[in-house]
């Protein structure tokens, strides 16, 4: 058996010790596997394709520079990921002065949502979509990166209030569009809140 067949048959946390140890071919296997995980949630957070490649390299980095801060309480994961998002933050703020998030964007304009077929799978990402830049964030931060509302602010630096307006704003749109998406005799759609609980 190869090496690379005992490493697929590892658990993340067997393989983030052996990284620890300086292993890189159980760090490359821990990329492998969530890769795609940590590039999908930078694309809901707003990131375009190439973006997303680029910090989660660098998530990915950081990660492996990390590795011994990694204890395996948690799953690996949510830590990579909790560390894409922390950098894709940073770049927001630097580019688009995501530092005044605490303004009023209540009115910010919202696309329209297209006419659905019947019997159209549900789109989580169009629905994301439709929410303003600060809404998709804090829903894909703390739905996505599991990030409570308190850590959220702070990361943010915005008020906390405003961060579980945004939250609730961006879940009621998204529950909205999803509901009106559904086809009669369809199973009702419920929206996963930040709290693990469903609205």
């Amino acid at each position: 058996m190869t090496t690379s067949h005992i490493r697929t048959g590892l658990a993340d946390a067997e393989l983030a010790v052996l990284a620890q140890a300086g292993d890189r071919s159980a760090f490359g296997e821990l990329v492998r596997r969530h890769g795609p995980a940590v590039r999908g949630l930078l694309r809901r957070m707003g990131a375009q394709p190439s973006l997303a490649d680029d910090v989660a390299q660098d998530a990915f980095l950081a990660a492996y520079e990390r590795i011994a801060e990694f204890r395996g309480q948690g799953a690996f994961a949510g830590w990579v990921k909790r560390i894409a998002a922390r950098l894709y933050i940073k770049r927001c703020k630097r580019q688009l002065r995501l530092a005044e998030l605490g303004a009023a964007d209540a009115d910010t304009a919202m696309q329209t949502p297209g006419e659905s077929a019947a019997g159209q799978r549900l789109d989580l990402d169009g629905a994301l979509k439709l929410l303003s830049p600060a809404e998709r964030l804090c829903v894909s931060l703390c739905c996505g990166a599991g990030f409570s509302h308190a850590e959220l602010a702070e990361a943010l630096k915005s008020p906390l209030g405003t961060v579980k307006s945004h939250v609730r704003r961006g879940l009621d749109k998204m529950k909205a569009h999803l509901t009106s998406e559904v086809p009669e005799g369809h199973p009702s759609v419920s929206v996963v809140s930040a709290r693990g609980g469903h609205v």
